[in-house]
């Protein structure tokens, strides 16, 4: 059934695009957009897409001094109007509060974009503190819900489009990320069956991604009150990955056009064959890449154990260390910030 659909499936979806793009795409001059966790990120990224539409932004994130930079980069790419608010999606009284005053000021909501998410790379059982559990369950799961439910009032007024930041991981089982994957595949689920609730009175755009290069790969992370934590010898070790500036130029024109769904890359779908229809080749080709002469490694970031402390001898040369080696071989953590409550999260 595969073989025979999908050249009629793939031709349909072409002239789809072609006639989205050219034809239908939503014009943003003067539109209004709400974006979320708009400090870092996917989040900065797309707000300054938007800018260059000349939508109208309402940046919204826990650290006010970094939207006020990003703020005036939105006005000289093209912005009319900013307005920056420092709230915490995971409080229902934050977001009525900044979509109150969105409405206030604007008089609609024409796009709302949720980007605030928080991941981590600790092994389930190696973590020793659970009061993180329910935070990252908060973040990544009720930080959507609830400014989308506030929102979707005035969201079905305008006609407008809820985009979502989700991730590959919400059906693709990677190590270390449990507690993520696991609010991720909610949230997908949650928006899914949105969709047919809101039926074609206000869109739904879902973005997933593999690995973006953003904060984590450069070794900033997100602790109690919106503080930054970072490691010192990390902040400087590339990691590869996909451009954010590109995923999030897909993410903001997938929206105009009113795609139900941006993904980046778009070969992570070769494994959703996998997972369907053949799901322990998947198992066994996952198991055979992730583990290394049966050791399993881990940063213990996020554990609460200590990290060994580093000879002389186990030193890496600079130039030849990699993100792998430099969680296994690094010194003794430097802390700028206070790591009291997390010890490793990620603001995508």
């Amino acid at each position: 059934m595969l073989a025979f659909a999908w050249p009629t499936l793939f031709f349909i979806n072409t002239c789809e695009w072609i006639y989205n793009t050219f034809v239908n795409s939503e014009n943003m001059d003067d539109k209004v957009v709400v974006i979320t966790g708009a400090s870092s990120g996917i989040g900065e990224q797309i707000a300054y897409q938007y800018a260059k539409r000349g939508a109208n932004l309402v940046l919204v994130a826990r650290r006010e001094n970094r939207l006020r930079g990003i703020g005036e980069n939105a006005r000289r790419l093209g912005a009319p109007h900013v307005l920056i608010m420092a709230a915490d999606v995971v409080k229902e009284e934050d977001c009525r509060r900044f979509i109150t005053e969105t409405i206030n000021y604007y008089g609609r909501i024409d796009h709302l974009v949720n980007t605030a998410s928080l991941g981590h790379t600790f092994y389930f059982e190696e973590a020793t503190d659970s009061s993180v559990f329910p935070i990252l369950m908060d973040i990544n799961f009720w930080g959507n819900v609830y400014p989308t439910y506030v929102a979707l009032p005035y969201l079905r007024e305008s006609n407008g489009r809820i985009i979502v930041n989700a991730s590959v991981e919400n059906w693709l089982p990677l190590p270390r990320m449990s507690l993520y994957s696991a609010a991720k595949s909610a949230l997908m689920n949650f928006y899914e069956t949105l969709r047919f609730e809101v039926r074609n009175e206000v869109g739904i755009t879902v973005a997933t991604h593999g690995w973006i290069g953003t904060e984590m790969t450069r070794g900033k992370f997100m602790v109690e009150e919106g503080a930054e934590m970072q490691w010192k010898e990390e902040r400087e070790v590339h990691v590869p990955g996909g451009p954010v500036e590109e995923f999030a130029k897909l993410i903001v024109s997938g929206a105009c056009r009113g795609d139900p769904y941006v993904k980046y890359p778009s070969w992570y779908d070769v494994f959703f064959l996998y997972r369907v229809f053949a799901p322990k080749v998947l198992y066994w080709t996952f198991r055979f890449l992730l583990t290394n002469g049966g050791e399993r490694r881990t940063s213990f970031i996020g554990t609460g154990r200590p990290v060994i402390e580093e000879s002389p001898s186990r030193r890496l040369p600079e130039s030849s260390v990699t993100f792998s080696q430099a969680l296994q071989y690094s010194p003794p953590r430097k802390f700028l910030g206070s790591p009291e409550r997390f010890q490793q999260q990620k603001i995508e």
